[in-house]
C-alpha cells in the first residue's frame, strides 16, 4: 500500500515576526532581491542569482517538490513588510533512520535580528511534534559562525567538523555538523 510522505503537507508556520509558507511564483521579485546578493550566496550551495529567471526556476523546482511530497522548503515572509526575505526547509530525509537535514538562507538586511532563530525553532517544533522525526541535522561552513550560533540557540549540539565535506564555489570547505534529537528537544520544551 502507498504510504503518504510526511512532506505532503507543508503547513503555514508562524512566529512573532515571520510567516513560513509554501513559495508561489508571485514571490519571485522578493526572492530575487536577496538571492542575487553574493554575500547571501557565499556560504550556501547555490550561486547568486543573475536574473529573475534563475529565481523563477528555483520556485518551479520547489513547486514540483511540493506536488511530489518530497522534502522541500518554506519561504520566510516578514510580517512587518509582507516581503519574502529567505527560505528554510528540508535538504533530505531518511525514512529508515527517521532523520533529516534542515538548511536556510536569509536576506542580508535581516541578519542579526533573530529571524533565523525564530524560523529554525518553528521548523524544529513542527518536525518533532508533527512529523515525529527522531533526528534533525544542520551544517554550516566553518567560516560562517553566525549560522552555528543560530543552531546552538535552537538547542542543536555541535557534533564535529567535517573536513573538506563540500565542494562549494570552486573550493573544498570544512563544515560544522549540528544535530538535535526529538527526545532532547521535547524534554527541553517541557522544562
Amino acid at each position: 500500500m502507498f504510504e503518504p510522505s510526511p512532506f505532503d503537507v507543508m503547513p503555514v508556520l508562524e512566529t512573532e515576526s515571520l510567516i513560513l509558507r509554501k513559495m508561489e511564483m508571485r514571490d519571485a521579485p522578493d526572492m530575487y532581491e536577496y538571492s542575487r546578493d553574493p554575500l547571501v550566496a557565499k556560504h550556501v550551495l547555490w550561486d547568486a542569482h543573475t536574473s529573475i529567471s534563475d529565481t523563477k526556476s528555483y520556485i518551479r523546482y520547489m513547486l514540483r517538490k511540493y506536488r511530489q511530497g518530497e522534502p522541500s522548503s518554506w519561504c520566510i515572509e516578514e510580517k512587518s513588510t509582507g516581503k519574502v526575505v529567505g527560505t528554510i526547509g528540508y535538504m533530505w530525509h531518511q525514512a529508515d533512520n527517521s532523520a533529516c537535514e534542515v538548511g536556510y538562507s536569509l536576506a542580508r538586511r535581516c541578519w542579526n535580528q533573530g529571524y533565523m532563530t525564530q524560523a529554525l525553532k518553528a521548523v524544529l517544533d513542527y518536525t518533532f511534534r508533527e512529523l515525529h522525526i527522531n533526528r534533525v541535522e544542520a551544517q554550516h561552513e566553518t567560516e560562517n559562525g553566525a549560522s552555528g550560533a543560530v543552531m546552538r540557540k535552537c538547542g542543536m549540539q555541535h557534533e564535529g567538523t567535517l573536513r573538506s565535506r563540500l565542494y562549494n564555489k570552486g573550493r573544498y570547505v570544512d563544515v560544522e555538523l549540528y544535530a538535535v534529537l526529538r527526545k532532547d528537544y521535547l524534554a527541553k520544551i517541557k522544562r
